[in-house]
């Protein structure tokens, strides 16, 4: 599990390998991913955009950027939690993503909220490290 907290906005990503969408003959690999946003604060706040930064092991970035996550802008009053899956392929057998969602304060202020990097690993991968 992974974790970042931002102005009291707790963001934990669980990343799974999906070994069913997965084709290591034809360089596919498929990560889903579980994230939990959590409003510590003492504000209501709105996720109104998302950026991906997802890295492959090559070196090779691909960044996305869109309104919301999964369709949706939701309102996260103090207290509340909101859950999303998601997923991700790559090329490569690993990688790495991180991000932020950009939110709306219930002033209209906008702040960005990181999500934390999180590792994407094919299972059985080994690993040398320097």
């Amino acid at each position: 599990m992974y974790r970042a907290l931002t102005r009291d906005i707790e963001v934990t990503v669980e990343p799974y390998y999906l070994e069913e969408q997965s084709d290591p003959d034809d360089s596919r690999y498929v990560w889903g991913y579980r994230i939990v946003i959590s409003n510590h604060s003492d504000i209501a706040v709105r996720l109104v955009t998302r950026y991906w930064n997802i890295t492959d092991e090559t070196g090779q970035v691909d960044e996305v950027n869109g309104p919301g996550v999964i369709g949706e802008q939701p309102v996260l009053n103090p207290g509340d939690t909101y859950e999303y899956s998601s997923g991700c392929p790559l090329d490569t057998p690993s990688g790495v993503m991180f991000g932020h969602y950009g939110m709306e304060a219930e002033s209209g202020e906008m702040f960005d909220v990181n999500i934390p990097a999180f590792s994407l690993d094919a299972p059985g991968l080994s690993r040398v490290l320097n």
